[in-house]
């Protein structure tokens, strides 16, 4: 049993370091300040080849596995970018796994190239405001009139709308449940449907959104597969974003305990630094161990899955783990911090803004709780 990273992984990490390095802390807060995204670090990550981390080389990627852009995200987000750096590129690493998995040799030559060269944008069009994680009963409408589709409906919580050029888009063609529900990669039109941000707690400068669709009409060469395959296919990309959200949320979790720690050795009170007092030093290392664990149970699901073994119980815990990992180390980052850390400057107020997100998304610690039960120890489902 190896624990340790690869060279090819260690390479990865120096290097997207090296990016990140450009885009420092008073750049992100401007980002956040202004509600801008954040154009010059995705054009960045993209000319360095890293938008195409999992992509087959065919298409102009890596070729290289979720543990590989486990460790890219794990990067990003340590170096202070958070959220805000992960999500500018976290769809187009994961979200088109569908259409590697399962589109024609021709959609694959038309879709992949430019999102790995940062020419389009992606974004992932699968939760509604009824329906939530209850995706069999998703209620958009998909309806084949000649060589095009008329889809009818409305998403929610959709990242990176605003800017995206396509959408990977789940709608039901067939009767009701799983079957009755078919993918598509398709061209979003801002003309042709209402894309409207919806204001939020933190990480502004990533939208989220509410689409409308009404008569939005997406051409038959952009369903993904056949028609009725649309959840199978959709699950190929829900592991994968578990395990690079818990990649993330360590990486938010571990820049917040540096600025934490760093403080804690300068600040002096009484006579003698912060970090003196155990009432200090106990829960920062505490995170320490809790997002080290959380970090080895993410390349657990991650090697898992690259091995084409079962990681559905490993990534949902390891979502889990780094979530409540993630958003603890922050909090006691502000609280080391005492007042100032309710200060933009000292940044920490933002992580721990930012740390909600992979606490709660994509799916809640509760559901996380259910399923293991469920699915690991075998008791009967709850929801």
């Amino acid at each position: 049993m190896d624990f340790a990273p690869t060279p090819e992984q260690e390479a990865i990490r120096e290097a997207v370091a090296g990016i990140c390095a450009r885009f420092d802390d008073a750049w992100w807060h401007a980002q956040d300040e202004a509600g801008e995204f954040p154009h010059a670090f995705h054009r960045a990550i993209a000319e360095a080849g890293f938008l195409g981390v999992c992509i087959p080389e065919e298409y102009g990627g890596s070729g290289l596995g979720i543990a590989e852009a486990a460790v890219m995200m794990e990067a990003i987000a340590s170096s202070g970018a958070g959220m805000s750096g992960a999500s500018a590129v976290h769809m187009n690493i994961f979200g088109l796994n569908p259409v590697v998995v399962f589109g024609s040799a021709e959609q694959k030559r038309r879709f992949l190239p430019p999102l790995v060269r940062g020419e389009e944008k992606a974004c992932f069009g699968v939760t509604e405001p009824t329906t939530g994680l209850d995706t069999t009963r998703l209620k958009t409408r998909a309806v084949r009139r000649g060589d095009r589709y008329v889809v009818d409906g409305q998403k929610v919580w959709i990242s990176t709308a605003q800017v995206a050029d396509r959408i990977l888009l789940l709608a039901r063609t067939g009767g009701p449940g799983a079957a009755g529900l078919s993918l598509f990669y398709t061209a979003l039109d801002r003309t042709r449907c209402s894309v409207r941000a919806i204001p939020k707690m933190g990480r502004h400068a990533v939208d989220s959104n509410e689409i409308f669709f009404e008569g939005y009409e997406v051409p038959a060469e952009d369903l993904i597969g056949e028609e009725g395959q649309g959840f199978r296919q959709i699950l190929h990309g829900l592991n994968p974003e578990r395990v690079l959200l818990a990649a993330e949320a360590v990486g938010l979790g571990r820049a917040a305990l540096r600025r934490a720690a760093a403080y804690a050795k300068e600040r002096v009170v009484f006579g003698r630094p912060v970090g003196q007092n155990q009432a200090v030093q106990h829960p920062l290392a505490e995170d320490w161990m809790a997002l080290e664990a959380a970090w080895m149970m993410a390349m657990n699901a991650a090697w898992r899955y690259d091995r084409g073994l079962d990681c559905g119980a490993q990534a949902n815990a390891a979502k889990f783990l780094a979530g409540e990992a993630g958003l603890k180390a922050c909090q006691d980052a502000v609280m080391t911090h005492g007042g100032f850390g309710y200060a933009r400057e000292y940044h920490v107020e933002r992580y721990l803004r930012e740390a909600m997100i992979p606490w709660i998304t994509p799916v809640s610690p509760n559901m996380i709780r259910s399923f293991i039960a469920e699915k690991v120890l075998g008791l009967p489902k709850s929801y």
